[in-house]
């Protein structure tokens, strides 16, 4: 469950050990993965919270204004703690690491789905049902919507990917048809 960086790794840890400790790790984990997502999504945010230029108590003041009642108090908290510590362009593999090292605690391997759409808890849990049985393990999927996969499915398990994508599937028609 290493990221083969031993600071991320660490911060992974850290923020783990205390979610656990509060009793909000699936929320933790949950709402880190999100804030992950629009991180990464976001080149103006990203680019601000990442400028050296930027201060620290001003990068805190943006991440506070947009999770502010958004995410709970303790992610709004971690991911201050993340910034202030300069780790910020680190976010998302911090986040994966704590996905990924709550789910091996459980004996799961974590299924990373991207979705045009939002998906219902029946749809996931079905889909973790099919996954296990595809992977031969026991899977947690963790969704979030991706409107460039127009449709379909993204699936990442470990090094595997299943894409039932719609822009898959037209790509494999463009490629059978040149």
């Amino acid at each position: 469950m290493e990221s083969g960086d031993v600071r991320i790794d660490g911060y992974a840890t850290a923020v783990l050990e205390i979610a656990k400790a509060e009793g909000e790790l699936d929320r933790v984990g949950d709402e880190l993965n999100r804030i992950a997502q629009a991180f990464d999504s976001s080149e103006p945010l990203r680019d601000a919270m990442t400028d050296p230029r930027i201060p620290v108590d001003r990068k805190q003041g943006i991440v506070d204004e947009l999770l502010g009642g958004r995410a709970s108090k303790l992610s709004v908290s971690l991911v201050n703690f993340v910034v202030s510590q300069g780790r910020a362009r680190d976010l998302s593999a911090i986040a994966a690491g704590v996905v990924a090292k709550a789910a091996h605690e459980r004996s799961k391997e974590v299924a990373y789905v991207r979705s045009a759409i939002e998906l219902d808890d029946e749809t996931v849990r079905r889909l973790e049902e099919k996954l296990s049985a595809a992977t031969g393990q026991s899977v947690e999927a963790r969704v979030t919507v991706d409107p460039s996969v127009l449709g379909g499915l993204v699936v990442t398990v470990g090094d595997e990917v299943f894409d039932g994508s719609v822009r898959s599937r037209f790509r494999d028609l463009r490629e059978a048809w040149s």
